[in-house]
């Protein structure tokens, strides 16, 4: 009797008037409709452990059932990836023209003088469908027909943190919910032993570009949603693995004995954070097989393992992009990739050469790879970072460097119902401002969502009394984009 009273001191006003005004009719028919349902040990079945997802069924056919992210964290140039300027050439040492700035405020860190630098990287004509692409990327160039490349977008600012935050989370305030929880609590996880949204990270030889892991986090949604980082080093999730001479059986009588324990508070208690402890004891209890069975590529090709540029579970962007299909087959909603290796803002000649070069076959490979197991259709690729580079030099001419740019930058997409060989949008001359059928931050995630069947108007969550959305009050679908 003790133990009961001090759990009903547990109790909120909400869960006792509940229970006083409503509680013993709602379990009568609760019991009436479902007698099993207070059964010891039995699973909610509304979805609350996160499977289900809120959306279900969709608002529309979806085009595609997962996103894997490839995010070049620090801004990549776009002026040295898929926008090519000639006239930045015809200018390279000259100052920009007052006409292009037209009076733009700058990013602080750009102590030049406001030359022209002309594109460090050669360009050329792509696939059949003459995509143009810098000559960095001989193995993805090889795929161009797969990509529907952005040559239009803009974001609201050109720092690095809050660009981060806008892009991955939808607002440049911190607290919010990252892309890969919305869409997890919209659409649920296909994958009962693995979380419906997987971190991965790649260090380059340059710059570990500094990230705030909060851009990643659950955010307002229920913890349940919160991302899982897979590392490269050591146990591939922390805390994963069982200490030494704690078998399965006794992990699970652990966890069984936990459960209890939360169900008898959660009847005491009106917390849903309840329920989501439980189901992740259980998820984690799950990944104990299928994480080490995941990062096991013995299964994989040498012709596999030499396509990706790995020799296995190594950390790098390749091994990264191999275990982001193995993720992919076993049902994992959302994938981000992380590259910290794209902030230049000295010698971005020789920089930009060897991060894409850490970046190019990983990616080819991942396209083709999908491409050659059916499931590109049905899984969205994108490409991408915060934002883009100023056509104007930071540094030494002779091998400068380009400082942060909002107004202009691109990035690409592939599968999961986008149009192949496809190029959209148009920068000015210098690739400053965007010109033609600009894509804001907003619209790329409107599009992401409806690819997913999902519409980003009606995906919510209310929070502090108001309804929010990953696209705020702002976003359109880009439907040029959609095959």
């Amino acid at each position: 009797m003790e133990s009961r009273a001090g759990l009903d001191g547990l109790q909120t006003r909400r869960s006792f008037l509940t229970r006083g005004a409503a509680g013993i009719g709602s379990l009568a028919l609760a019991s009436l409709l479902n007698p099993g349902a207070f059964a010891r040990g039995a699973r909610p079945t509304n979805g609350s452990d996160g499977s289900l997802g809120t959306v279900n069924p969709r608002h529309h056919p979806p085009r595609a059932k997962r996103v894997i992210f490839l995010y070049m964290a620090g801004g990549p140039s776009h002026l040295e990836t898929f926008d090519h300027k000639p006239k930045l050439a015809e200018f390279h040492g000259r100052p920009i023209p007052t006409s292009v700035t037209n009076g733009q405020q700058l990013s602080p860190l750009n102590r030049s003088t406001n030359l022209c630098v002309a594109p460090q990287t050669g360009f050329s004509t792509c696939g059949r469908s003459g995509q143009s692409m810098a000559n960095l990327f001989p193995h993805l160039s090889g795929v161009a027909d797969e990509l529907c490349i952005i040559r239009s977008m803009h974001t609201d600012t050109f720092v690095h943190d809050p660009a981060h935050t806008l892009m991955c989370t939808g607002s440049m305030l911190p607290g919010h919910p990252s892309i890969g929880s919305w869409v997890w609590y919209g659409l649920g996880n296909e994958s009962s032993n693995l979380p419906g949204f997987v971190l991965l990270f790649s260090y380059g030889k340059l710059f570990a570009h500094p990230l705030t892991r909060q851009i990643w986090h659950n955010g307002f949604l229920p913890t349940r949603f919160q991302s899982v980082e897979f590392r490269s080093q050591g146990d591939p999730v922390l805390y994963l693995g069982n200490l030494k001479g704690v078998t399965p059986g006794r992990q699970r009588d652990v966890i069984d004995a936990v459960q209890a324990l939360d169900e008898i508070a959660a009847n005491s208690v009106d917390d849903p954070e309840i329920a989501a402890h439980v189901s992740k004891y259980e998820l984690a209890f799950r990944m104990q097989t299928s994480v080490p069975e995941l990062t096991n590529l013995a299964s994989e090709t040498e012709e596999t393992l030499a396509m990706y540029g790995t020799t296995g579970f190594d950390g790098s962007f390749g091994s990264n992009c191999l275990l982001a299909r193995r993720l992919a087959e076993r049902g994992v909603r959302y994938i981000q990739l992380v590259h910290l290796d794209w902030d230049h803002h000295a010698k971005l000649r020789d920089g930009i050469q060897l991060t894409a070069k850490e970046v190019d076959r990983g990616m080819a490979a991942l396209l083709s790879d999908l491409k050659r197991t059916g499931l590109l259709d049905e899984t969205l690729v994108v490409w991408g970072g915060e934002f883009g580079r100023t056509p104007i030099a930071q540094g030494n001419l002779d091998n400068p460097g380009r400082d942060h740019h909002h107004s202009a930058f691109s990035m690409w997409m592939a599968g999961g119902g986008v149009k192949a060989g496809y190029s959209h949008g148009l920068t000015d001359e210098f690739g400053f401002h965007v010109v033609e059928d600009p894509v804001h931050v907003h619209d790329l995630h409107a599009t992401l969502l409806h690819l997913l069947g999902v519409d980003h108007e009606r995906l919510t969550f209310k929070h502090q009394g108001r309804d929010f959305r990953l696209t705020d009050v702002s976003g359109r679908v880009v439907q040029s984009l959609l095959a």
